[in-house]
């Protein structure tokens, strides 16, 4: 097994943009987008950002409430996302906001809307109470064949890292996190149907105290990356890659000086791919940021891939 240190890519210098990063994701020129998830513990803002991992410029632009994801789209400069209960389009060039669905989750209260992946033009995403108490929280399809959203699941607490992965005989599986329960699981997924499977289990870490969050496949589409959100106070955070066959554990990335690790993605910088993750400052009282120097940064780690895998525009 391989364990790589990674380094700071990027520190936010404000400290609303250090709270909660997290869903970073290719961009065609090179750039990388994140999301602000939350611009601290009680606001009710968070943003959609650009960084250029070779200047280190970052831009942000500010969303009319939380985004639990934001994605590239067909259309230059403008991002579906994920933001409060809708689903929309944000025009970075002027600042307009077009949701396309309203009312997600409207049966329960107190869910808003988190992680999610763009696949086959269609969404998947999932709900978080903001209690972190409860299975009440959605998980949706929005189908792009008829532009219907579609709840697969009502019992989730913090629905985080999702990827769909195609199988000739089995047709589609769909990988996904529900960040209290400490599991990764897989269950076959029919968008024509608009149903989902009964769960398997792939990664349990109901021994440890981590709790696995954002999640990406690795090219080949054999293992997983997944981050793993640590409320205590190791000396560095940690992304681990596991087989999605045996659920053996093949590689570790660790973030010295930031425990809370939240979402990997894979991005090309150069000539060589690598690992960026998303770390966050929440929840930590002023005298663990400070053992924590490096918390709310972005980090970036090597890896011996070859591709960034796929990362879709929505549209």
């Amino acid at each position: 097994m391989q364990t790589i240190e990674c380094s700071i890519l990027y520190r936010p210098a404000a400290d609303s943009l250090r709270f909660l990063p997290e869903g970073p994701y290719s961009l065609a020129d090179g750039r990388i987008s994140w999301v602000g998830i939350q611009h601290g513990a009680s606001s009710q803002r968070g943003s959609i950002n650009i960084l250029d991992p070779v200047s280190g410029t970052n831009q942000t632009f500010e969303l009319p409430g939380r985004p639990g994801f934001a994605f590239p789209t067909t259309e230059s400069g403008v991002f579906v996302a994920g933001v409060e209960r809708e689903l929309g389009r944000y025009d970075v060039r002027t600042g307009q906001w077009t949701s396309f669905v309203t009312g997600v989750d409207g049966n329960v209260e107190n869910t808003i809307i988190n992680d999610g992946i763009c696949f086959d033009g269609n969404l998947i995403f999932g709900c978080k109470d903001l209690e972190f108490q409860t299975k009440k929280a959605g998980l949706y399809l929005w189908r792009a064949a008829d532009q219907n959203l579609i709840q697969l699941r009502n019992d989730q607490i913090c629905s985080n890292g999702k990827a769909v992965i195609s199988d000739d005989q089995a047709g589609q599986w769909l990988i996904d996190i529900d960040s209290p329960s400490k599991q990764i699981t897989r269950a076959r997924l029919d968008v024509a149907s608009g149903t989902l499977g009964e769960p398997q289990v792939i990664v349990d870490l109901t021994s440890e105290h981590v709790f696995p969050d954002g999640m990406v496949l690795t090219p080949d589409q054999r293992s997983l990356i997944v981050a793993l959100y640590d409320p205590g106070d190791p000396e560095a955070g940690q992304a681990r890659q596991y087989s999605l066959a045996s659920g053996e554990l093949e590689a570790v990335w660790t973030c010295p000086g930031s425990p809370r690790v939240t979402c990997p993605q894979l991005v090309q910088i150069g000539n060589a791919v690598q690992l960026v993750l998303t770390t966050a400052v929440e929840h930590m009282p002023v005298e663990q940021q400070l053992q924590h120097s490096a918390a709310g940064s972005l980090f970036v780690g090597a890896t011996s891939f070859a591709s960034i895998g796929d990362q879709p525009l929505f549209g």
